[in-house]
């Protein structure tokens, strides 16, 4: 078992408040002899109602005390990716029909400057965001190479030159160019 997927599969933080809120209600069951049904009931659920509150206090305390720095560049799959890439030329979009506007007088210059430089910078992190998935660019070069590997060479054409005035012509020419003397060459 590799190492990602032991801690995928370890005991997460809200299993616990689970578990504390199950354990909770049995022992208020077993411990309420005498009392009415609505009653017992009633604890059992004040007991999961404070495994839920400390679950919530956890997960929203928790990220204040851990030390992690999300860029928001991660990119979990393709399904990802294709939104990204949607958003993107959605902004790009944007930024050209507002272009337009400009060009038409729709939109005065102050209002071009402000929009254009949110939907530019919109824009860049959005494409800084697709290039952080170096696993597509390793892909593509790798299918560069290959394909490189394989481009079949060019045969020269054979120049044909001509007996009389030394001159280059096509391979396929029947007569000099310059002189006009027959090469011989058959097509």
């Amino acid at each position: 078992m590799s190492s990602e997927t032991s801690t995928k599969d370890a005991f997460q933080p809200w299993q616990l408040f689970t578990l504390a809120g199950l354990v909770g209600a049995t022992v208020v069951v077993f411990m309420s002899r005498g009392q009415t049904p609505a009653g017992i009931i009633l604890l059992s659920l004040l007991v999961f109602a404070a495994a839920a509150i400390g679950s919530t206090a956890l997960r929203a305390f928790l990220p204040l005390t851990q030390n992690v720095h999300d860029e928001g560049t991660q990119i979990l799959g393709g399904r990802t990716r294709a939104a990204l890439e949607r958003e993107k030329a959605l902004v790009l979009r944007s930024i050209k029909e507002l272009e337009f506007d400009r060009a038409m007088k729709k939109v005065s210059e102050k209002d071009f400057a402000e929009m254009s430089g949110r939907l530019r910078a919109r824009a860049a992190r959005l494409m800084r965001q697709l290039d952080a998935g170096s696993v597509y660019r390793v892909e593509i070069e790798k299918e560069i190479e290959r394909r490189l590997k394989f481009v079949p060479e060019k045969p020269r054409p054979t120049v044909n030159e001509c007996p009389s005035c030394a001159t280059k012509n096509d391979p396929d020419a029947r007569f000099c160019k310059q002189c006009g003397a027959n090469l011989g060459a058959t097509a």
